[in-house]
């Protein structure tokens, strides 16, 4: 194992990694080593072909298709150079003041975030998309929304010459999405910070990590790392972890610390979601254009959210209960469908965490409680209303029995449309493992507190008891944020960044 020494290490280039790298470019200017390690590939534009199937297995963990230990959610999030901005839709979105006041983390304030939240707003081009850019699947929300008696709100996307691909969450092939991997590390690396991909760490040891570099698989897309493969021993005056709620509680724990943090792995949320879809008469432009520029959000008075979204066949086959001619006959519809992303904004529970097995992979523990329950079926209710005033004649609801909601059925009933709905779509049809949900919000397991005995690191991200040790990524949450936590985390890991900038100094 061939050793290297630099000042900071930082593991993971996403949101939380690729902002500490540029933040801390002023470091290497006065002389000092910052090295980012990412376990995926250096991808090039061209090689986002769109393919579904490809491209969930070159950009995701497990191929997209990481479960929870029941087995009853999918968790998503990207491998990448740039982690999962390359994969995400680009939604931008402030930490509400009211969850940053619940968390009651100390030295933690709302203005303190939402002035760094701007610093990024400004850099990552995070605007509203004109209206000759909406398309039709967004248009029809809104009109659904105004009927049905909900608000629509804008979603600020942070994209640069959109070409309305929709491949968003399959890595743009025009270079539109600015993400860490566009905007933060080829500036960090403009600056002399280091990258090396194809990098897994696989253990913390007192100011070191210790890990493996990849050679790439014959045929396989993605630059080869800038190193020699094999393994590595990198010291460190300071180590930045990076890698995720999927990675820095496991490396954590897998490497010892949690005898002394006993809150370590806790808190784990991720605003758990399904596809439903409404069928119109016609054809509607559901696969041209941003996907995502639209939502409602309930999170404060009804506990959910609602978004515009588009996905492709095999993601949407995938996310329709059942099988069959029913479901051949939803797929077959397919260029007349509107879809609606539902999130319900879960809350930490004792039960709900992040662990590893003997090997020191990752294992989630998540079940849904009755209350994330009654969030979800409200949230369906609310978009089959919507899709019904936007002019649907049918609505897919997993929730639902029967799932197959048709206008003119439910209108003909003796209560009408609205009772009908309530009386269709209940908690008790809600079956974890027959509904198809993930997740791709993945908040918390190195929350931030006061001390040991309640979190794992303060509100500058170091880890209680080792001063030489950050997090600076969505592990850090204490609780579900209930919306988009892109911003949140490049705002924290710019807090972290401020920190290890005076330290080290």
């Amino acid at each position: 194992m061939r050793d290297v020494r630099v000042d900071v290490v930082v593991v993971g280039s996403g949101a939380g990694g690729g902002t500490v790298a540029q933040a801390l470019a002023p470091l290497v200017a006065a002389g000092m080593r910052v090295l980012v390690l990412e376990r995926g590939p250096r991808f090039a534009d061209t090689d986002f072909d769109g393919a579904e199937t490809a491209m969930a297995s070159m950009l995701y963990a497990d191929g997209g298709g990481f479960l929870t230990a029941d087995g009853t959610t999918t968790l998503a999030f990207g491998r990448a150079y740039g982690g999962s901005t390359v994969v995400y839709t680009g939604t931008s979105l402030p930490a509400p003041e009211r969850v940053i006041a619940d968390w009651a983390v100390p030295g933690l304030g709302h203005g303190d975030l939402l002035a760094r939240t701007r610093r990024y707003v400004a850099e990552n081009n995070v605007h509203l998309l004109p209206d000759e850019e909406i398309n039709e699947n967004n248009r029809l929300f809104v009109e659904g929304c105004r009927s049905a008696g909900y608000q629509a709100h804008q979603f600020p996307v942070n994209l640069r010459g959109c070409r309305g691909s929709s491949l968003c969450n399959l890595g743009c092939p025009n270079g539109a999405k600015q993400g860490t991997h566009k905007v933060q590390l080829p500036r960090a690396e403009s600056g002399g910070v280091e990258v090396v991909t194809r990098a897994e760490v696989i253990g913390i040891e007192e100011r070191a990590v210790r890990v493996m570099v990849g050679a790439a698989s014959p045929g396989e897309r993605g630059a080869p790392s800038e190193w020699e493969p094999g393994g590595y021993r990198i010291r460190a005056e300071m180590v930045v972890l990076a890698a995720g709620t999927m990675g820095s509680p496991g490396l954590l724990l897998h490497s010892g610390f949690g005898a002394a943090l006993p809150r370590l792995g806790h808190g784990f949320t991720c605003h758990p979601a399904f596809i439903l879809v409404g069928e119109h008469e016609r054809e509607i432009t559901n696969d041209v254009g941003h996907p995502k520029s639209f939502y409602v959000d309930r999170a404060e008075e009804e506990g959910f959210v609602l978004e515009t979204c588009m996905y492709f066949p095999f993601v949407t086959a995938k996310n329709l209960t059942g099988m069959g001619p029913e479901h051949a006959a939803f797929m077959e519809a397919f260029p007349r469908l509107q879809m609606i992303l539902v999130l319900a904004c879960d809350k930490a529970t004792p039960q709900n965490r992040v662990t590893v097995d003997r090997a020191g992979k990752t294992v989630v523990y998540y079940r849904y409680t009755a209350d994330t329950v009654e969030k979800m079926v409200a949230a369906t209710r609310a978009s089959a209303k919507i899709f019904f005033a936007a002019g649907a004649r049918r609505v897919h609801a997993p929730p639902a029995h029967p799932t197959l909601l048709d206008r003119d059925v439910l209108a003909a009933a003796p209560g009408g449309l609205e009772a009908e709905l309530t009386r269709r779509i209940q908690a008790r049809h809600f079956q974890p493992g027959r509904i198809s949900v993930s997740a791709a919000h993945l908040m918390g397991g190195c929350g931030m507190g006061r001390d040991a005995s309640d979190s794992v690191t303060d509100g500058w991200g170091r880890v209680h008891g080792h001063r030489w040790l950050r997090v600076a990524d969505g592990s850090l949450f204490p609780d579900s944020i209930e919306i988009n936590p892109y911003l949140t985390i490049m705002a924290l890991a710019d807090r972290v960044a401020e920190g290890i900038r005076e330290d080290m100094a």
